[in-house]
């Protein structure tokens, strides 16, 4: 199969993440091999163009312009990845460069008429000169002429963990400035050789795979080093062909930036549709009302929930819904709220009588004002700290060894993930250490309460201790179940978010939090939406494996379809 036939089964595989980024890999996989375009017979063959890149190389060193190349190894037939086509040469890139070196490290000023070309400037659309930082007339004028950037020169980024190997052509505009690179950055000069079709390959996955073991470092920042650009092995067309594969490359690179822009666009027109039908779920006025539009929006669950996002975005959904009060029917038997809260109350005056709790301070009944719903018949808006004993976390003190590797496991924001449950410890404490701690009891809701993770929770799954970043509460005479199931709500999340402080870094403190107004079922209620929650928790899961199963298809069709295009 070739590239047309990959096109036409486009289909097939474009829900695929990783369809778009495939598909610029074989473009470029089938561009440096020489199957992109057709070979013209006409064409002078690299062995020509070797001789006058040799030529001209003569020239530049006769009149003093660039010293003589060392010579350089041999290529051997294991060292060469493929078989090229009839005209093509397997050479090594100082063979066809004039000149191949790592810029050097100026001296830095605040303002000035010169800059350097840094890691950060070069970027695979181009050269960008805005993070480009200026240097002393003195530094510039030290440096040798061959320096300075030329219009075709290309910079390889030769250090740096997620920049190394990116590479750029400086455009002809740019080569009029007088810039030049600083120590990071290797300049590549071709002679006779298109610098557009060198930049490609420098971008197959060829070279990108293996930048990562041809690169050497004994510390954390790891380089490129200028020997290994210089023997770096590249297949040679003709330079007609050149031409041609730059001009195909960059044709169908183009069409892969529309059918990029056509997956955001979708998925951008589907969030909107799915946020829109999704809401006239919550926005029903009754259990009855949701009946009838779930079923209306039912209809399209194959279309709205084929990503793992939209699956996501349901999981909320049903967590709205429940408390809220439309995901069960409410039962007029059942005690209300109201009731449960005169008993949590003498519950909890009863454990501070037993000396087992501290006494807390009498919270006001929330207003109005600071409900954020209306909520059915027999429900109550309650604050957090009137439902429960909470506490905030603390950290024992590193330097007193006896505080820590005891048993008592002692967790932070990690430990909490994303969907409500509780990872392992990674830390201990000692009993001692424990009361410069805080302690949750199993089932207690412990919730983060600073940072980019603010309101995540979950329901402790081992008794621990926790630091200052998390609250907990330890439910009195309800569901703790249902109370996870009010605390993750998007609701519930929004209020913590719009209660802290700090913009850099969202903190709500203790007091805070316990003020916070959390929907209130009667008892019998809370147990029948715990049941329902679950129930559809466990078809969302259901959902997530079938795409992910149906995702890791469509990625092996694309896997396939591309290795027999290559």
């Amino acid at each position: 199969m070739n590239l047309r036939g990959v096109l036409s089964n486009w289909e097939l595989f474009a829900g695929s993440p990783e369809a778009v980024p495939r598909l610029r890999e074989l473009i470029l996989q089938l561009a440096v091999q020489g199957k992109l375009v057709p070979q013209d017979p006409k064409d002078e063959p690299a062995s020509e163009l070797l001789k006058k890149i040799k030529a001209e190389k003569e020239r530049l060193v006769k009149e003093g312009n660039i010293k003589r190349d060392k010579p350089l190894a041999e290529i051997e037939e294991e060292e060469k990845p493929f078989e090229l086509p009839e005209g093509w040469e397997w050479k090594r890139l100082g063979e066809l460069c004039a000149y191949i070196q790592r810029g050097k490290g100026p001296d830095y000023v605040d303002r000035s008429e010169h800059r350097v070309v840094s890691q950060k400037c070069v970027r695979w659309r181009g050269l960008d000169l805005t993070p480009a930082r200026f240097v002393t007339a003195e530094s510039v004028a030290k440096l040798e002429e061959i320096r300075f950037l030329k219009a075709g020169d290309l910079l390889w980024n030769s250090t740096g963990t997620g920049t190394i190997g990116r590479a750029c052509v400086v455009s002809g505009e740019q080569g009029k400035h007088r810039l030049s690179a600083d120590s990071h950055v290797t300049v590549v000069r071709p002679v006779f050789v298109d610098s557009w079709f060198v930049w490609r390959w420098i971008q197959s996955p060829y070279v990108q795979d293996e930048i990562e073991g041809s690169a050497s470092g004994t510390t954390n920042q790891i380089e490129l080093n200028t020997s290994t650009v210089i023997n770096h092995l590249i297949p040679l067309p003709p330079l007609a062909e050149q031409s041609r594969i730059v001009t195909r490359v960059q044709e169908l690179m183009q069409l892969c930036d529309a059918l990029e822009a056509k997956v955001t666009l979708e998925a951008q027109q589907h969030q909107t549709l799915l946020r829109t039908l999704l809401a006239t779920l919550t926005q029903s006025a009754s259990s009855e009302d949701l009946a009838q539009n779930w079923q209306r929006v039912s209809e399209h669950f194959p279309l709205l929930l084929d990503r793992p996002e939209a699956i996501d975005a349901l999981e909320q959904t049903i967590l709205q819904l429940a408390v809220r009060g439309l995901l069960v029917p409410q039962n007029p038997m059942d005690e209300p709220a109201s009731q449960l809260l005169k008993k949590i109350r003498t519950e909890k005056d009863k454990l501070i009588l037993e000396g087992k709790i501290k006494r807390d301070k009498p919270l006001s009944p929330i207003a109005e004002d600071e409900q954020p719903f209306e909520l059915p018949k027999g429900w109550e808006w309650a604050s957090v700290g009137s439902v429960g004993v909470t506490q905030t976390g603390g950290t024992p003190a590193s330097s007193r060894a006896e505080y820590f590797d005891g048993n008592i496991p002692f967790i932070g924001p990690g430990q909490i993930a994303p969907n409500g449950s509780m990872l392992p410890a990674a830390k201990f404490v000692s009993q001692l250490g424990s009361l410069e701690s805080s302690v949750a009891e199993v089932d207690n809701i412990l919730m983060v309460c600073i940072g980019g993770s603010i309101g995540k929770c979950a329901k402790a799954a081992y008794v621990t201790a926790f630091n200052q970043q998390i609250n907990s509460i330890h439910p009195v005479l309800l569901s703790s179940e249902y109370l996870l199931c009010a605390m993750s709500s998007v609701d519930f999340v929004n209020l913590v978010i719009s209660a802290s402080t700090g913009s850099a870094t969202p903190i709500i403190n203790k007091g805070k939090w316990d003020l916070l107004p959390i929907p209130l079922p009667p008892l019998p209620e809370q147990h029948r939406i715990v049941t329902r929650v679950t129930e559809l928790r466990q078809l969302c899961a259901a959902l997530r494996s079938r795409l992910a199963q149906s995702s890791q298809l469509q990625a092996q069709l694309a896997q396939a379809l591309v290795s027999q295009a290559v």
